[in-house]
């Protein structure tokens, strides 16, 4: 008796390409998707900004990024909130030191 594949499909976890190029988009998913979208495209995160704030990228050294991943868990939050929390505090600052 062969070994051969022992009764499975073959390793392919997707069908042809042939076979993708006449497939029809879902319009029940299409629909279901189109339905939990919001009416106003205010937010989005496809871009930079979510809503009325602008995302950045924070790249830190490994022994940073590990203080701050300590210092948020003793103040139970997120590395994110405690860095946006620090940004904001310093930008306050700076406004006030420019007399704003």
């Amino acid at each position: 008796m062969p070994l051969g594949s022992l009764g499975r499909k073959s390793g392919r976890h997707r069908p042809p390409q042939s076979e993708l190029d006449g497939a029809l988009p879902d319009e029940e998913l299409e629909s279901y998707l189109a339905a939990l979208a919001p009416e106003t495209d205010a937010e989005t995160t496809a871009g930079t900004s979510f809503g009325n704030a602008q995302v950045y990228q924070l790249r830190l050294q490994l022994v940073a990024n590990e203080q701050l991943k300590e210092l948020a868990a003793e103040r139970q939050t997120s590395p994110q909130a405690l860095a946006t929390e620090w940004v904001m505090q310093r930008l306050e600052w700076e406004a006030r030191q420019r007399g704003y």
